[in-house]
């Protein structure tokens, strides 16, 4: 393989690799504040039980 197809092989790796990288670095948790964690929570119960009666009304 000629040099500059290994020039490009690697220019490639280290694109990707750097990527990888910084994407790891801008990589953080997002706060949530409680109230916005409460309405999730109460929104995940209430389709939960909306998904448990449409489990009881198919299977009669």
């Amino acid at each position: 393989m000629p040099a500059i197809g290994w020039i490009f092989i690697v220019l490639a790796i280290g694109m990707v690799l750097s990527s990888l990288l910084l994407l790891r670095d801008t990589a953080h948790a997002m706060p949530i504040s409680k109230e916005k964690m409460d309405k999730i929570n109460e929104r995940k119960a209430e389709l939960e039980a909306e998904e448990a009666r449409e489990e009881e009304q198919k299977d009669p």
